[in-house]
Protein backbone atom coordinates (compact mmCIF):
# COMPACT_ATOMS: atom_id res chain seq x y z
CA UNK A 1 0.00 0.00 0.00
CA UNK A 2 3.09 2.34 0.79
CA UNK A 3 4.78 1.79 -2.42
CA UNK A 4 1.46 2.19 -4.07
CA UNK A 5 0.52 5.84 -2.45
CA UNK A 6 4.46 6.43 -3.43
CA UNK A 7 3.64 5.94 -7.22
CA UNK A 8 0.95 8.22 -6.64
CA UNK A 9 3.51 10.99 -5.41
CA UNK A 10 1.39 10.82 -1.38
CA UNK A 11 4.02 12.27 0.88
CA UNK A 12 5.96 9.82 3.19
CA UNK A 13 3.54 11.26 5.80
CA UNK A 14 0.32 11.31 4.49
CA UNK A 15 1.07 7.64 2.84
CA UNK A 16 1.79 6.11 6.30
CA UNK A 17 -1.27 8.03 8.54
CA UNK A 18 -3.39 6.75 5.39
CA UNK A 19 -2.10 3.16 6.17
CA UNK A 20 -2.63 3.37 9.49
CA UNK A 21 -6.31 4.64 9.06
CA UNK A 22 -6.99 1.84 6.69
CA UNK A 23 -5.82 -0.80 8.77
CA UNK A 24 -7.74 0.78 12.30
CA UNK A 25 -10.32 0.50 10.42
CA UNK A 26 -9.62 -3.24 9.75
CA UNK A 27 -9.41 -2.47 5.38
CA UNK A 28 -5.22 -3.60 5.01
CA UNK A 29 -5.06 -6.42 6.71
CA UNK A 30 -1.95 -8.72 5.50
CA UNK A 31 -2.50 -11.68 7.65
CA UNK A 32 -6.05 -11.82 6.01
CA UNK A 33 -5.49 -11.21 2.68
CA UNK A 34 -2.61 -13.76 2.86
CA UNK A 35 -4.82 -16.78 4.00
CA UNK A 36 -7.20 -15.98 1.72
CA UNK A 37 -4.69 -16.16 -0.92
CA UNK A 38 -3.72 -19.04 -0.01
CA UNK A 39 -6.80 -20.71 0.45
CA UNK A 40 -8.28 -19.44 -2.87
CA UNK A 41 -4.82 -20.33 -4.41
CA UNK A 42 -5.39 -24.42 -3.18
CA UNK A 43 -8.78 -24.49 -4.09
CA UNK A 44 -7.77 -23.70 -7.99
CA UNK A 45 -4.18 -25.36 -8.33
CA UNK A 46 -2.13 -28.16 -7.07
CA UNK A 47 0.57 -25.69 -5.40
CA UNK A 48 3.40 -25.63 -3.07
CA UNK A 49 3.90 -24.38 0.19
CA UNK A 50 7.13 -22.82 -1.65
CA UNK A 51 5.73 -21.40 -4.72
CA UNK A 52 3.16 -19.95 -2.69
CA UNK A 53 5.51 -18.36 -0.23
CA UNK A 54 6.82 -16.86 -3.24
CA UNK A 55 3.92 -15.58 -4.46
CA UNK A 56 3.06 -13.48 -1.88
CA UNK A 57 6.73 -12.50 -0.97
CA UNK A 58 6.37 -10.74 -4.38
CA UNK A 59 3.24 -9.14 -3.37
CA UNK A 60 4.92 -7.00 -0.48
CA UNK A 61 3.97 -9.61 2.47
CA UNK A 62 6.34 -10.17 4.69
CA UNK A 63 7.86 -13.38 5.47
CA UNK A 64 6.35 -13.08 8.90
CA UNK A 65 2.66 -13.11 7.58
CA UNK A 66 3.38 -15.44 5.02
CA UNK A 67 4.78 -18.22 7.95
CA UNK A 68 1.65 -17.69 9.50
CA UNK A 69 -0.75 -18.20 6.39
CA UNK A 70 1.22 -21.24 5.30
CA UNK A 71 1.17 -22.90 8.91
CA UNK A 72 -2.43 -24.11 7.53
CA UNK A 73 -1.36 -25.90 4.76
CA UNK A 74 -0.35 -28.97 6.01
CA UNK A 75 2.12 -31.81 5.04
CA UNK A 76 -0.92 -34.29 3.84
CA UNK A 77 -2.20 -31.04 1.58
CA UNK A 78 1.39 -30.69 0.26
CA UNK A 79 1.81 -34.29 -0.60
CA UNK A 80 -1.76 -34.46 -2.07
CA UNK A 81 -0.73 -31.95 -4.04
CA UNK A 82 2.40 -32.85 -5.09
CA UNK A 83 0.52 -36.14 -6.20
CA UNK A 84 -1.90 -34.83 -8.29
CA UNK A 85 0.47 -32.87 -10.08
CA UNK A 86 2.68 -35.74 -10.65
CA UNK A 87 -0.15 -38.18 -11.71
CA UNK A 88 -1.36 -35.38 -14.48
CA UNK A 89 2.59 -34.83 -15.95
CA UNK A 90 2.98 -39.10 -15.92
CA UNK A 91 -0.07 -38.97 -18.15
CA UNK A 92 0.96 -36.27 -20.20
CA UNK A 93 4.56 -38.51 -20.98
CA UNK A 94 2.98 -41.53 -21.69
CA UNK A 95 5.23 -41.87 -24.99
CA UNK A 96 8.40 -42.03 -23.28
CA UNK A 97 10.14 -44.34 -21.54
CA UNK A 98 9.49 -45.30 -17.37
CA UNK A 99 13.15 -43.83 -16.37
CA UNK A 100 12.76 -40.39 -18.71
CA UNK A 101 9.31 -40.29 -17.76
CA UNK A 102 10.03 -39.91 -13.95
CA UNK A 103 13.27 -37.81 -14.16
CA UNK A 104 10.79 -35.29 -16.29
CA UNK A 105 8.16 -35.57 -13.47
CA UNK A 106 11.12 -34.59 -10.89
CA UNK A 107 12.42 -31.66 -12.73
CA UNK A 108 8.79 -30.36 -12.97
CA UNK A 109 7.69 -31.03 -9.43
CA UNK A 110 10.82 -29.71 -8.39
CA UNK A 111 10.80 -26.34 -10.11
CA UNK A 112 7.10 -26.05 -8.73
CA UNK A 113 8.83 -25.68 -5.64
CA UNK A 114 8.32 -29.19 -4.16
CA UNK A 115 11.05 -30.79 -2.14
CA UNK A 116 12.42 -34.03 -2.98
CA UNK A 117 10.90 -36.28 -0.62
CA UNK A 118 7.73 -35.26 -1.00
CA UNK A 119 8.49 -35.47 -4.87
CA UNK A 120 9.33 -39.34 -4.75
CA UNK A 121 6.86 -39.95 -2.36
CA UNK A 122 4.37 -38.50 -5.24
CA UNK A 123 5.88 -40.47 -8.31
CA UNK A 124 5.87 -43.75 -6.44
CA UNK A 125 2.18 -42.87 -5.44
CA UNK A 126 1.39 -41.88 -8.95
CA UNK A 127 3.39 -44.46 -10.59
CA UNK A 128 1.08 -46.83 -8.30
CA UNK A 129 -2.14 -46.15 -10.24
CA UNK A 130 -0.42 -45.35 -13.79
CA UNK A 131 -1.21 -48.28 -15.93
CA UNK A 132 1.99 -47.55 -17.76
CA UNK A 133 4.07 -47.85 -14.23
CA UNK A 134 6.94 -51.13 -14.19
Amino acid sequence: MLDYLDEKQFGEVEAQETVWRLQELGLVDDLKYAKSFVSTRLASKAVSRRRLSEQLYSHGIKKEVIEEALAEVSNDVEAENARICAEKYLRQLTGLQEDERRRRVFSRLLRRGYDTDTIERAILEAGEGDSDAD
